[in-house]
């Protein structure tokens, strides 16, 4: 059924046979306001960047394909009142790893 069949709007997909392609990819992060702090592993690191206006503290996997470095899905971004509150508990969370440990 799907497989000869455009979107109404005409927006997003494009028909190849059975395979679905986006007519606009995603493109590689533009890393150019991004600041990589360390890699935590050899596909995790912690960057500060502006996003949307706002800078955040960024802990993401990265993975690549065709060459070139994409981020990926795990990850989060915190806020700067985020990360003043993790920063302000990092001796609490040092004590609580040493007593699990």
């Amino acid at each position: 059924m799907w497989r000869n069949r455009k979107r109404k709007d005409e927006g997003d997909f494009i028909d190849d046979g059975d395979v679905k392609a986006r007519k606009n990819p995603k493109k590689a992060a533009d890393d150019s306001d991004s600041i990589v702090v360390c890699e935590i592993s050899k596909n995790r690191r912690v960057s500060v960047r502006n996003w949307q206006g706002k800078v955040v503290v960024e802990i993401r996997e990265f993975y690549v394909k065709d060459g070139q470095e994409f981020p990926g899905k795990k990850g989060i971004s915190l806020s700067m009142d985020q990360w003043s509150i993790l920063r302000d508990h990092v001796e609490e969370i040092d004590k609580g790893v040493a007593g699990n440990s």
